[in-house]
């Protein structure tokens, strides 16, 4: 987040507590700056009501006036200021039905987890600690405010948040709170697509996203929202290829072993091999199980899950289309030319070889179409993989007589076929391999 918004975060403090009224920076900014983090937004609880706080800023809006939150905002940028509160009962498992507007103590056990809990006088610098927070910091533990089973109740989305902060922080799930979370998994249910998607695209792409993908199969969330992930466990495959153990084990390393990567990437990973279970086959004669067409089985997979969780179309068509074509990097080095730039020079090819370099750091280890893809990469540099067409339509319907049809496309895929290949680099020998085609077909 930019130092404006700090700043603005700063000015606003004063003019509220210059006006008489109690403020305090909330939250994750506390907590993140406790972690020696930047923060990624900054917001305010105060003592100063919804209309008090919009009399003293004109350039504000009542986002949340409802839940005492107004959006103060200053040259683009914007931060939340809340008033003290405390919430009633929740009906819909995510919001409640009204709010009391009351005391820093109060305020503060209404909140999620203990970390997040925590207050900080933005001038003197003073952490107000309500909740044990500061010492859940140091022990390194996301434990429930009060009851935990009560809070989850409140807020179910908070069973996702307790994983992904558990997963970015690198903190244990407190007992309670995690025997508290197990027991609520079901309540996910109550939660919109589109909330969980936000919440499980932050844990695959935190650095320890494998635990993440641990944390929900054992809590039995990913029984709620991808049950696909639990068929993976116990999915044998042949120990000569993967001493690694089941499918399960495999994607977990397989995402272990991706450094920073793209929600995309990350997604392709994850869903790889999602189609195995559905065709797993025993093979008598070779004495293994065979899992013939798991990559055009996951990519259908893949796609259905994808849309169930309300990602965009392009990260659906991205991934669906990556775990499509996993299994043609073993070809790669019996490809002719042609065919290996054109699978080169997919958009997704770059994510997709990190793909092929964790599927096989996972299992056998086996690096060799890995290197040899880097190679032809190097050797291929020199000019576009797909170089300008040296022939059009037009140019075929011209010198040809060829109406418009099928046969013209067929007939640019056969030049571009043999400019890929370096057979010819000229349009004049375009046309005298389209005029040799034509005579002799």
């Amino acid at each position: 987040m930019s130092d404006f918004q700090r700043e603005l975060a700063l000015k606003t403090a004063r003019v509220l507590c210059d006006a008489g009224h109690t403020v305090y920076l909330a939250g994750g900014a506390v907590r993140d700056q406790l972690m020696d983090k930047v923060p990624k937004d900054y917001d305010l609880a105060t003592s100063a009501t919804p209309t008090e706080v919009q009399a003293l800023f004109e350039k504000s809006d009542a986002v949340g006036e409802h839940f005492g939150v107004i959006l103060v905002k200053e040259n683009r940028e914007a931060i939340e200021v809340a008033t003290f509160r405390t919430d009633g009962s929740y009906h819909d498992g995510r919001h409640p039905e009204s709010v009391v507007f009351s005391t820093p103590e109060e305020d503060a056990q209404r909140r999620d987890f203990t970390i997040n809990g925590l207050f900080k006088d933005p001038f003197t610098e003073e952490i107000i600690d309500h909740v044990g927070g500061y010492a859940d910091l140091d022990a390194k533990l996301i434990r429930a405010i009060g009851d935990a089973e009560a809070r989850f109740q409140e807020d179910a989305l908070r069973l996702m948040r307790a994983v992904r902060f558990a997963v970015v922080t690198g903190f244990e799930i407190e007992e309670k709170t995690w025997e508290a979370l197990k027991k609520c998994a079901s309540l996910l249910a109550q939660i919109s697509p589109e909330r969980i998607r936000d919440e499980f695209s932050r844990i695959l792409v935190a650095k320890d996203r494998a635990r993440g993908i641990d944390l929900l199969a054992d809590s039995g969330l990913a029984a709620v929202f991808f049950p696909e992930l639990l068929e993976l466990q116990g999915c044998e495959q042949p120990p000569q290829w993967h001493p690694e153990g089941d499918v399960f084990v495999h994607t977990r390393i397989a995402l272990s072993l991706l450094d920073s990567p793209s929600l995309e990437l990350a997604l392709s990973v994850l869903l790889h091999d999602i189609g195995k279970p559905a065709t797993q086959t025993w093979d008598d004669t070779a004495e293994r199980f065979r899992f013939n067409g798991h990559d055009k089985v996951g990519a259908d997979m893949a796609e259905e899950i994808l849309r169930r969780l309300r990602y965009p179309n392009q990260v659906i068509d991205e991934v669906s289309f990556m775990v499509s074509r996993h299994m043609q990097f073993m070809h790669v080095q019996d490809m002719r030319t042609a065919k290996l730039k054109r699978f080169m020079a997919a958009e997704t090819f770059p994510q997709e070889i990190e793909l092929h370099r964790v599927d096989c750091d996972s299992s056998n280890g086996f690096r060799d179409n890995y290197d040899f893809l880097h190679l032809k990469k190097e050797e291929f540099a020199k000019e576009p993989l797909i170089p300008r067409p040296l022939l059009n339509g037009s140019d075929l319907m011209s010198e040809f007589s060829l109406s418009p049809g099928p046969q013209i496309g067929q007939i640019l895929r056969a030049v571009q076929t043999e400019q890929l290949e370096g057979r010819i680099s000229d349009k004049n020998a375009a046309l005298r391999f389209v005029k040799q085609s034509l005579t002799t077909s």
